[in-house]
């Protein structure tokens, strides 16, 4: 996987299995339960590491799932929710989002998915998640021309939604629900409609302004805009290398999932959430504290608790143990790690990574 400029084209491989709260009690009868079980597929994000702060963590989505009638059967982090649920047979709509959204903003990009599902008296219903952006973005680029002609003029963006000031300093992007967007002048106590575009979600929508070149002695032309539009700006996958006076090296990590249909590749890298440690041939300790620094686990969630959805990974004496073991460093537990090694078949009776020769650890 290689850098693009595809914002969200990807699949983090996260397998959900959504958790049963109180509030679903109720109303579920143990002969009518069915199951849901939800697969979160998201775009890969290419990023650098000078980027990282930019990419959306999907741990801290909200995940949603309500029945047909209302009753909220989960509401908060995805990372946090446990993974299985029982649901009474009926329609729930589940869905997962980046952020709240509902007012024009800057730099507020929305990403998410929304889908409904049946669940059957005594069957499994799986749900596919699609995470791509939901809003559309508008930035301005504002020549030296347009400033001469209208030094007191004020840019807005306007939608139904409500409308910001772009200021002539302003790089970021302005984010609006999908919709028509206006590019209004005011000057003079006047507004000025310049232009509208209709916008789908994952529109980033780019306007340079200027003033159009006129010949000598003739009044000034007018207002230039060239529009320069790109959908799924950005890409997603978690790139790892830098530069080594060689160049930048850029290797694509797997995640667990992935990595469990990799048994046998050796020196390849995998990312995950540090969940655990102390394993032993049938079981694995989630929470502190900790006894054994030989080896953690890592999970595609960081709320994961099931050792059968965990990756094994061994810490051999040496800088990436001090670095990584929970006894030493209670304080990685939930962070994500990027470790690279050989993907084997069974360590400590599941999947693991051994033989690690680098690591990157992020918060």
């Amino acid at each position: 996987m290689k850098k693009g400029h595809d914002f969200l084209r990807a699949c983090f491989g996260l397998f959900l299995l959504i958790p049963l709260s109180t509030a679903c009690d109720s109303f579920l009868s143990p002969a009518e339960d069915g199951r849901i079980e939800v697969s979160f597929i998201e775009d890969f994000f290419t990023e650098t590491r000078s980027s990282s702060s930019d990419i959306p963590d999907s741990n801290r989505f909200t995940l949603r799932v309500k029945a047909a009638n209302g009753a909220s059967i989960y509401d908060g982090p995805y990372g946090s929710a446990p993974q299985s649920i029982l649901a009474a047979a009926g329609t729930y709509t589940v869905s997962a989002f980046s952020c709240e959204f509902k007012a024009p903003a800057f730099a507020t990009p929305q990403y998410g998915d929304s889908q409904q599902v049946t669940v059957k008296s005594g069957q499994t219903s799986r749900v596919q998640l699609i995470c791509h952006q939901l809003n559309a973005g508008v930035r301005l680029k504002v020549a030296s021309t347009f400033l001469t002609a209208y030094p007191n003029g004020t840019l807005h963006l306007k939608a139904d939604a409500g409308k910001l000031l772009y200021g002539f300093s302003e790089k970021r992007f302005a984010f609006f629900p999908p919709g028509k967007v206006s590019l209004v002048l005011s000057d003079g106590g006047t507004d000025k409609n310049l232009l509208t575009r209709d916008l789908a979600s994952r529109d980033m929508l780019t306007l340079n302004i200027g003033i159009a070149a006129t010949p000598s002695g003739v009044s000034p032309g007018g207002i230039s805009i060239k529009v320069d539009t790109t959908l799924n700006w950005r890409a997603e996958q978690y790139t790892i290398g830098g530069d080594d006076g060689k160049g930048t090296e850029a290797s694509a990590a797997m995640s667990v999932p992935e990595a469990k249909n990799h048994i046998g590749d050796e020196s390849v890298w995998v990312y995950g959430y540090i969940v655990g440690g102390d394993l032993s041939s049938t079981k694995a300790s989630f929470k502190a504290p900790f006894s054994s620094r030989t080896n953690i686990v890592i999970a595609a969630r960081a709320g994961t608790t099931d050792r059968s959805n965990c990756l094994s990974v061994q810490l051999q004496k040496g800088n990436i143990r001090d670095a990584l073991n929970l006894v030493d460093n209670p304080e990685n537990l939930g962070k994500t790690v990027f470790l690279q090694g050989n993907i084997v078949e069974s360590y400590y009776g599941i999947p693991g990574l051994q033989s690690l020769t680098e690591y990157e650890l992020k918060d």
